[in-house]
């Protein structure tokens, strides 16, 4: 038994006429929404945010970055603005080697550690996460 698999998914219809029913949409909003500025603002307070919501209006309908509609770009937009954030800080190695004396504990600490070879590291390691000191 053969089925037949369809094609061209990702291909909208066009409804009217050279538009596909979203871009139809966002362009009759954008058109309405400048006409109830217009008769709501006039020509010369509306003229400015008319020529947003247009523009708006006209990147929802042609414009495709990287082939993909402009309303995926402002959603994921929405989303990194909206989601919490990960600052990640490295710190950089300094070019010359400072003396024992001159660093606070804390980095003694660390530049002790750097200096244990890989075996000693891994035992440490090991250590750590084997014992819990909780019980």
């Amino acid at each position: 038994m053969q089925f037949k698999v369809p094609q061209f998914l990702e291909i909208e219809d066009k409804i009217f006429g050279p538009f596909t029913f979203k871009q139809f949409v966002y362009l009759a909003g954008g058109a309405g929404l400048c006409f109830v500025l217009y008769k709501l603002l006039g020509l010369l307070l509306g003229l400015i945010p008319m020529l947003v919501i247009a523009g708006l209006s006209l990147a929802l309908t042609f414009y495709r970055p990287n082939n993909k509609p402009f309303i995926d770009m402002i959603e994921s937009a929405f989303k990194y603005s909206l989601q919490s954030k990960l600052y990640i800080w490295k710190r950089r190695k300094n070019t010359k080697p400072a003396s024992p004396q001159t660093l606070p504990k804390g980095e003694e600490e660390i530049q002790n550690i750097s200096k244990l070879g890989k075996s000693k590291l891994q035992d440490l390691a090991w250590s750590l996460d084997v014992l819990d000191l909780k019980k």
